[in-house]
């Protein structure tokens, strides 16, 4: 078999449904095995996208999303993306192209060394010299990706390499189950979670996977904790439940931390370092016990005393059969806090002024969205609003990045939405800054019949960084930009154009374009001149009279 082919069937039998990207020259022998394949290849405007698409796609479903570039600058424009997934758990594999490595005559032209240049931002990285190798090769790469924490890998498929012959068998998939947590860890939890006054339970990332989560809503029901998560654990377990008390989006400063700051103990699921810290731990403060399928990293201001390391589903359905209810726990204080919370949640959710401000802006689409919809956001400050006042009724109903933080992947992780689940509602939300650096591929949206809404939130400026500089006490300097037309723009990709007009305007405007099919980009300005006096002063203020 050409080696190019057997590459597609061995990527055929991990079950992979989609190639996202943009070939090359170097890429001609692995296209043209794929004209047979059942694998679609999704041809986008830019590699980063395409990435952005198959990091998104290995979230939503838990099995690795792939993409693949040329060399040189195609293998480059992954770089961005290779670290969102990396940094965001999320199973992706990268193919790139590469010249001739048996007898290249084009000396170092677009040469650059990619294995090297993905070794810092992968779990894998491997050059294939020999078609014999294919068969492990992608067995390992795709059982890196998948394994805890998932991540990134890279594989560089040279031209010669592609067009071998081989008679290398694939390499089937092994039945592995995760190792779980051993019962003295076990038993040192419960101790002390039956010994705390205060415990609080904590929902992060790595709790994103289906069994931890209806275990997590088993525990919480049972026991009655009350719980908050970090913004890329939202939705783990539903925000209307009555325990819920919040989402640690800001900081520090909010009403969640007066809870946080109240609590002796900390039950910490799935909390993974690279997101912000959602509290800082002190030495003689709140005691922490780290569940997770990892061990904890430990920094100056997290030193968890108890860790549970190994399947998180298991160690939670463990804890719960072993840990008794105590009438001594007392979570009064807590629901004072979500009491408080909740009301300052609700301010400004009707604000008749425009710009729109962003509480209203998020009440409105929480409206429009139905539960199970999906909103993607790119990076930004409407990212802060939305992680504290959306309410998530599901897992991976909120999709945002608080690892990598990047800017540009709204609208690609909207499209992979709509083609992992194209019977959910998808939203991309974007500030105008995030939007216009992959804005191009609302033509393969157009292209590939996808329903989609783009909210672009406009305020002709860099936002977030305003509201830092602000913070800062520094003047208003060099943040400052123009934007297109975007309704014109839209339409000239042969999208729907849309703009808001007033604040009134927004929900019906919002509900029309989810409910119509097709590409629908709507132009929604947006006033962030309260975001200091809010998030940083008011906030703070109302917390410290709890």
């Amino acid at each position: 078999m050409k080696a190019s082919d057997l590459f597609v069937k061995a990527l055929e039998a991990e079950g992979v449904k989609y190639i996202f990207g943009i070939p090359g020259e170097e890429n001609l022998d692995m296209l043209n095995s794929l004209i047979d394949s059942n694998i679609r290849l999704i041809l986008t405007r830019h590699e980063q996208a395409a990435a952005f698409m198959a990091a998104t796609y290995g979230r939503l479903t838990g099995k690795t999303g792939v993409c693949m570039s040329t060399l040189g600058p195609g293998a480059t424009n992954f770089v961005t993306a290779a670290a969102y997934a990396q940094l965001g758990g999320m199973p992706m594999m990268m193919i790139t192209g590469q010249k001739p490595i048996k007898s290249s005559k084009q000396g170092q032209f677009q040469i650059v060394d990619i294995v090297d240049m993905m070794r810092p931002l992968t779990k894998y990285t491997k050059q294939i010299v020999s078609g014999d190798n294919i068969p492990s090769r992608v067995r390992e790469a795709i059982r890196r990706a998948e394994e805890e924490r998932p991540g990134a890998v890279h594989l560089e498929f040279p031209e010669d390499i592609a067009d071998e012959n081989t008679d290398e068998q694939l390499i089937g998939q092994s039945v592995v189950r995760r190792p779980i947590a051993e019962e003295k860890a076990i038993n040192r939890a419960v101790a002390l979670i039956e010994q705390a006054k205060n415990p609080l339970l904590l929902i992060g990332a790595g709790s994103n996977r289906k069994m931890t989560c209806n275990m997590l809503r088993q525990f919480v029901d049972k026991f009655g904790i009350p719980f908050f998560s970090t913004q890329m654990g939202k939705g783990v377990v539903s925000e209307t439940h009555p325990n819920y008390i919040g989402n640690a989006s800001l900081s520090a400063n909010d009403f969640l931390h007066r809870a946080i700051e109240h609590a002796d103990l900390i039950i910490n699921v799935g909390h993974d370092v690279v997101e912000k810290p959602p509290f800082f731990m002190t030495q003689g403060g709140v005691k922490v016990i780290h569940i997770n399928f990892f061990s904890a990293e430990v920094d100056p201001v997290y030193f968890p005393q108890v860790e549970v390391v190994g399947d998180i589903a298991n160690s939670i359905w463990q804890i719960k059969e072993r840990l008794q209810k105590q009438d001594s726990w007392d979570f009064s204080y807590f629901m004072k806090v979500k009491e408080r919370m909740d009301a300052h949640l609700l301010e400004g959710a009707d604000d008749p002024r425009f710009p729109i401000y962003p509480q209203r802006l998020v009440a409105d689409v929480r409206k429009a969205m139905p539960e199970d919809g999906l909103i993607c956001l790119d990076n930004g400050v409407y990212k802060i609003w939305f992680a504290r006042n959306y309410r998530a009724y599901h897992p991976n109903t909120v999709l945002l990045d608080n690892a990598l933080a990047t800017m540009g992947a709204g609208l690609p992780s909207a499209m992979a939405a709509n083609l992992v689940y194209p019977d959910r509602k998808a939203m991309a939300i974007c500030g105008d800054g995030g939007f216009m650096m992959n804005s191009q591929e609302l033509e393969t949206a157009v292209r590939l019949k996808l329903n989609i809404v783009v909210l672009i939130l406009r305020d002709d400026a860099y936002g977030m960084i305003k509201w830092k500089q602000a913070n800062m006490g520094f003047p208003n300097f060099g943040l400052d930009y123009g934007n297109p037309d975007f309704v014109k723009y839209a339409e000239s990709y042969g999208a729907l154009g849309h703009r808001v007009d007033s604040s009134e305007g927004l929900l019906s405007c919002l509900e029309n374009c989810l409910n119509t099919p097709g590409v629908h980009v709507i132009d929604c300005p947006v006033d962030y001149s309260e975001n200091d006096r809010i998030l940083n002063n008011e906030i703070a203020k109302l917390a410290k009279q709890l």
